[in-house]
C-alpha cells in the first residue's frame, strides 16, 4: 500500500479512531534521531536572518497550506 493510499484510508476512519492510530504511530516511530546537524542549524539560521532583511519576499502561509492541501488531495 502507498502512502497516498493510507492517508486516503486515515481519512475515512472516525476522527476517535484515526487519533488513536496517530498516536500510536508516534509511540512506535517517534523515537527517530531528528538533532539537526551542524550544518542544517546554520542553514536555517542563515535562512532566518535573511527572512528578517527580506519579509515581504516570503510566501503567505495561507498561500502555502492551500498548495500543500491541493497537492495532498489531488487524485494520484
Amino acid at each position: 500500500m502507498s502512502a497516498a493510499e493510507i492517508l486516503e484510508e486515515l481519512r475515512r476512519m472516525p476522527e476517535a479512531e484515526r487519533r488513536e492510530l496517530v498516536e500510536t504511530i508516534e509511540l512506535e516511530f517517534g523515537d527517530l534521531d531528528d538533532d539537526l546537524t551542524l550544518e542544517q542549524a546554520a542553514e536555517l539560521d542563515r535562512r532566518a536572518e535573511d527572512a528578517l532583511r527580506n519579509p515581504g519576499r516570503g510566501t503567505p502561509i495561507e498561500e502555502v497550506s492551500a498548495e500543500i492541501r491541493k497537492r495532498l488531495l489531488a487524485p494520484k
